[in-house]
Order: C-alpha cells, then structure tokens, then sequence
C-alpha cells in the first residue's frame, strides 16, 4: 500500500533530522531500582512533557525475535530501526533450521563432520552458555551435541563455554554448567561417546569482544580454547566456586578464563584435523573469534602455529566481508534499508558513536552489512572506547559523541544524523545501580546541549531507544513485581535487558501542529521509526516499509 494519505513535509526542507538512540533507556513506572525514573532528567522529561511522544515495542515479535518473552537488544534492534519492518532474526532462524533438521542436512554440517572423521579429529563447540537467547541458547548447543552423538557417531566433543550473567541472572552460570554436565552424562551413556567441558571464562574476559575494542579478549580466548594454556581445573564447577570465593563479589561475565585438566593435561585443545562450531547466532561478539581462526594475515595478536581445523559459525556474521567463510544457518537477508534508500535519493548522512556501539548505528543499521552505500553521501564517525570497566567511568564518551556531533552537524551539510549513546545499556549491564544513574544522567546532559543546537537551527530531533535495560536494574518477581533480596536483604542486580517499551519523542521547534501521532497505529514498534523519517525529511515513505507513525493534516 502507499502511504502517501499519511502526507509528509511536502517541500523538503534544509532542516536536517537528528536520530537520538538512547541505548539500554526503557520506560517502567515502578521506581525501585529503576535508574532512568530515578536519575535526574530534566531534558527528558521536558521533551516527553512537551512534544509528541509514545512508547514504542522494542523486544519479542516486534523485532522478529521468537516470542514476546523475548527481551530485545541492539543488534534486532538496529535492524529493525534501519530497515523498516520486521525480518526473523538469529534464534528464531536456528530454531527453525534445528526443528526441521536443514542444519543437519546442510552442507556445512556434512563438511564439518566429514574432516572431523577423516582426521580422527575431534568436535569443538564455542559458545555462551545460556538460555538468554540474544547472543545463543543452550538448546540449540544441546540439539547439535545430541545429533552429533547418537546420529553421526562422532566419538569425540568438546565444550568451551562462554559464562553469560549478562543477558541471565549475574551469577546463574552454575545452573546452565550443571545442566549441560548432565546432559552430557547422558549421551555419553547413551550414545558412547566422550563430551567433554575442556575450557570456559567470562564472556567480558575471554573471546567475545566486539569492534575491535579490545583484542586482548580474544587472545585470551584463543590461549585458552585452542592452546589450554591457563589455570587448570578438574571441572567447570571448581573453577567458577573457586573465582568467586577468590573474588568476592564477581558476577558471571567477569570470571576469569579456566582450562579443564586431567591427569595428562588440558583435555581439549584444539588440533590438526578437528572441527570448530562458533554456535552464536549474534555477529557482533563473533567476528573477531572468527577471524583469528580463519584470516590469513592474521596481525592483531600472535596464534602461535595455525592448526589446520574447519571452522564454521552459527550463521554468517558479515555479510560483506563474509565472515566466517562457513556457516549453519542462513542469516535474514534484510535489503532496502533506510541509509541505501535515502542515498539513492541524495540525502547526506552522518553516523556516530563510541566503539561499543559504532557497529550498530552503521553495521546493524544497514542491514548487517558492512561499509557504506555511498563514500560521498555517508560520513561515519567512531569515538574510541575506554578500555575500563564501564561501572567506573559511566559518562562514557557521551561528551565526546555530543562534542563531534555539534560539530558535524555545524557544517550544515548533513540532512540526516543518527548517533548512539550506549551508556543505559553499557552501564545497565553491570549490575551497579548507581552507575547506571549516572549513565542515564550523562544521557541527558548530552541531550540538553543536542536540544539546543536543535532550537537555535530549526532542525527536528527523534529521541528514542533500542530496548530496555537500564530501567530495571534489580530482579523483580514475576507476579507481584516486587524486587527480589538476596539472603543479607540487600536487592538482586539484574544486568539483563528487560521486556519494557521505549520512548520515542519528536523535539520540532517548527512545530505548528501540521502532523500528530497516528492513531491508525496501534501495536506501535522500532521498525515504524524509518518510514516517519523519510515523513519528517520530506519523503513519501516506501510502501513495503512498516506504517509511520504520523499523520499529517
């Protein structure tokens, strides 16, 4: 259908059009250990006082996850804001292609067993292990273990896990390593086999860094799945109970790496002639992994002699660049989206952030594709990260951002800019909820100093988020919603996205009551932003985008 009965700013105008990302700020009403209603947000609050404003659908169906129990996150998020409508994503693809066995059938499953055998290799599985269902699922490790075992009588396994307390309960790792032990005892009865747990560490310490802003992640990583080298344990259990009495306090994602050991050593190291399964369905925290192990030139830290292995991921983790070169499961072909289309319709573009979340207003925005449409109509910017823990430094490089952008923008050639502030979901996923005030207050003063240019230039600015986060950082019951306590009665940290709504507030100092919310649009979601852009730009929305939410008189 055509859109044009909605109307547009029907001459368009110089007025450039600013796309806020509010990273990790949902919206609750309950207060208890809710940062973003209890930090001091005097822009926010002003705006969403003010201007036209509702919340948006940010998790579950609504970015094409499996379920509406499904939290959302930046990458789903991103796409469905760049793209304009709704595609499946990552876990709702793997289930599909687990329950109707194409992942067996494929020719990258049939390639990776076939060397394993041929080499009397063995079958390596890297992965975060949880049921959080953003970056992986313990299910579909299980479903790949179990096919391997008693279907392709593949006689040797190995596990290195990946420790969430992230997209999970902070310190639940112990129930999803309990879990995969049992089931490992089983088949291995079952099926005569030998499955193993051979290494593990936090996800923020081994393996699953992301843009490139911190390397050292994944050398450790790779010292410890590939080499063995590092502490040795007998199991999984005694190396996570003894980090945690060794540092008190330690949530999941921050444990040290570990190497399970027996009376000869590291038990699975990766070798001439095994095979390797990155079982993340997500891209962000699996490239770099899947470049150590697959780039020729390799430079960013020294592997040591290659073993000469297969190697696939999950899925395709770079469109592009194609990365890794083998994978399971076909990623969402998203095309179209709102950068490619308004470059094609001349519109300048500015895309900024700092690293942890550059990729996302570029890489995810654009459909998982790297690079850009067009070298003279797009500028991306990246503001390097520091490299410390974010509780300790929760402003981030939201002055930074803001600084670049005012200045950007103050040339006067650019017509669109969409720019990230991570510091609600950066901050929100450490579990410190005085942080993550900070974090949200950080936001806001930037938003004060955006809100100004804004009023002095005549341009319009949508402020809104990817998902929640920062909006609920204690554990809270799931009936009464009360927050949960642990056995000394102090609140439960709750370092995981949430299921709650997002804001979206258009700030037009021009306003003269030409358009208003269209309450055609009831089940309001991110994927309907891009068609009120192209409204807000003077564009006729594309007719296969999600309906805008703006009708205009």
């Amino acid at each position: 259908m055509s859109y044009a009965k909605y109307g547009y700013l029907k001459e368009r105008s110089p007025r450039p059009l600013l796309i806020v990302i509010m990273d990790g700020i949902g919206y609750r009403e309950e207060k208890a250990g809710n940062a973003v209603a209890n930090a001091l947000t005097p822009t926010l609050d002003w705006l969403i006082a003010n201007c036209p404003y509702t919340l948006l659908r940010a998790h579950g169906t609504a970015v094409g996850l499996p379920s509406d129990k499904d939290m959302g996150n930046s990458e789903v998020g991103h796409n469905a804001i760049g793209a304009g409508r709704v595609y499946p994503q990552g876990a709702r693809l793997v289930n599909e292609s687990i329950a109707s066995g194409k992942i067996f059938e494929g020719k990258t499953w049939r390639w990776l067993v076939d060397f394993c055998r041929q080499n009397n290799g063995k079958f390596h599985f890297i992965g975060l292990l949880s049921d959080g269902n953003v970056h992986s699922h313990i299910d579909h490790l299980k479903a790949m273990l179990e096919h391997l075992a008693c279907k392709d009588k593949v006689p040797v396994a190995r596990v290195h896990i990946l420790l969430d307390g992230r997209d999970v309960e902070e310190t639940s790792a112990l129930r999803y390593v309990d879990d995969l032990e049992e089931f490992l005892g089983r088949i291995n009865r079952e099926c005569s086999v030998d499955y193993r747990i051979a290494s593990g560490g936090g996800r923020m310490t081994t393996t699953m860094d992301r843009y490139e802003a911190n390397w050292e992640i994944v050398a450790t990583g790779w010292r410890t799945h590939v080499k063995g080298e590092g502490r040795g344990f007998r199991s999984a259990r005694e190396a996570i109970e003894t980090y945690r009495k060794e540092i008190p306090g330690v949530i999941d994602q921050d444990l040290p790496p570990f190497v399970i050991v027996d009376d000869n050593g590291p038990i699975g190291k990766i070798e001439d002639g095994d095979s390797v399964v990155y079982f993340n369905f997500r891209g962000d925290r699996a490239i770099e992994i899947s470049r150590a192990f697959e780039e020729e030139n390799f430079d960013k830290f020294d592997r040591g002699p290659l073993p000469r292995i297969a190697y696939a991921g999950m899925m395709e983790y770079d469109g592009d660049l194609h990365i890794p070169k083998h994978y399971l499961v076909e990623p969402p072909h998203i095309e179209k989206t709102m950068g490619e289309l308004l470059c094609q319709r001349g519109i300048t573009q500015l895309a900024i952030s700092e690293t942890q979340k550059f990729g996302h207003v570029t890489y995810f925005w654009n459909g998982n594709r790297s690079g850009k449409f067009n070298e003279e109509l797009e500028t991306y910017v990246e503001i390097p990260s520091d490299v410390v823990p974010f509780e300790l430094r929760p402003w981030m490089k939201s002055a930074e951002i803001t600084d670049r952008t005012l200045e950007e923008m103050s040339t006067g050639k650019y017509d669109l800019v969409r720019l990230n502030y991570p510091n609600g979901d950066m901050v929100g996923h450490t579990g410190i909820y005085q942080a993550a005030v900070i974090g949200v207050e950080s936001v806001d003063l930037a938003l004060g100093r955006l809100k100004k240019w804004v009023e002095q230039n005549n341009a319009i600015a949508i402020i809104t988020a990817d998902h929640g986060n920062a909006d609920e950082m204690f554990e809270l019951d799931k009936k009464t919603k009360e927050v949960l306590r642990d056995k000394d009665g102090n609140p439960r940290s709750k370092t995981s996205h949430t299921l709650n709504p997002v804001p979206f507030i258009i700030f037009d100092p021009g306003f003269q009551g030409e358009y208003r919310l269209n309450p055609e649009i009831e089940k309001r979601g991110l994927s309907n932003i891009a068609a009120t852009c192209f409204q807000l730009l003077g564009l006729e929305p594309p007719e296969f985008y999600d309906p805008p939410l703006l009708t205009f008189k």
